[in-house]
């Protein structure tokens, strides 16, 4: 048996041939061109609405139930609590006795002691002093008898948040306070604040009714408006005589009590006039 037949290679053009029919056939992998640059930002785009436009929508939903029943007048942010709205008052009831907040010999009141300086000094004048101050800003109120706590002056010595045309009349027994003090009072200058003005009829006649017989009501001022018109209102009410440094005058140069506001220091410092006044109880007052 002989060899096996083997066929002859075909010729070398006859493989180019049969190559280029089957890249004809096949041919490179179709690939499509590329998108243009701004097909690219338009499907960006979609993409970011498709991921962030849930999260807006949530948002807008919200607000508007939110503003729903009245949309010009959205719900206003709840108020905080002020943290001074506990700030210590007189013990409740129609008549209060001084005594039950304050111990001494000799008891006196202040109207509006402000940041407290003239308790703070009246207080250390003597062990005999006993002063109340009524203070109708409860922040000021409360920080002055927290400090007057500190200090270990506390049982002669109190700040109260009240308003004195309250409390005032609430005080019992008559006469039962050596003085009476009213520092740069009435900061209201708007005729629609008049009602809030301290000094007045009523004023005059509770203090009046609670100085003892020998008792003093001290008024001091840097505006010279506000002297004349509390110098010509006191006169005039017939409840108190002048004890003033000239016979028959209120008027007097300086604080004989030992004691400062705030702001009779700085005036001093800065060299203002300070209008200080001083009366006595008429005992011949019917009130």
């Amino acid at each position: 048996m002989g060899p096996p037949s083997l066929a002859p290679p075909p010729p070398a053009n006859s493989l180019a041939v049969a190559n280029g029919r089957a890249l004809v056939e096949v041919g490179p992998p179709s690939l499509a061109p590329p998108p243009p640059a701004n097909s690219l930002a338009v499907a960006n785009g979609r993409a970011e609405r498709a991921l962030f436009g849930g999260v807006y929508g949530a948002l807008a939903v919200a607000l508007a139930a939110m503003t729903t029943e009245n949309p010009s007048n959205p719900p206003k942010r709840a108020r905080v609590p002020s943290p001074y709205l506990h700030a210590a008052r007189l013990p409740e009831g129609e008549s209060v006795d001084p005594r039950t907040v304050i111990q001494g010999k000799i008891l006196e009141i202040e109207i509006g002691p402000g940041r407290g300086s003239f308790l703070y000094e009246r207080a250390n004048v003597s062990p005999d002093i006993a002063i109340l101050g009524l203070e109708v800003r409860k922040k000021w109120a409360q920080i002055v008898d927290e400090r007057l706590a500190k200090m270990g002056l506390h049982g002669r010595a109190r700040s109260l948040a009240e308003d004195a045309k309250e409390a005032l009349p609430r005080l019992k027994p008559d006469g039962i306070f050596a003085r009476a003090y009213l520092h740069f009072p009435d900061p209201w200058w708007k005729k629609k604040h008049t009602k809030r003005l301290v000094m007045g009829d009523l004023f005059m006649k509770e203090i009046h009714r609670l100085l003892a017989d020998d008792g003093e009501l001290f008024i001091q001022t840097d505006v010279e408006d506000r002297a004349e018109l509390y110098e010509r209102q006191v006169n005039d009410s017939e409840l108190f005589f002048t004890k003033g440094d000239q016979a028959g005058s209120a008027r007097i140069a300086e604080n004989p009590f030992q004691a400062r506001t705030p702001r009779e220091h700085r005036a001093i410092k800065d060299g203002l006039p300070v209008h200080r006044f001083l009366w006595g109880k008429k005992l011949s007052a019917t009130g």
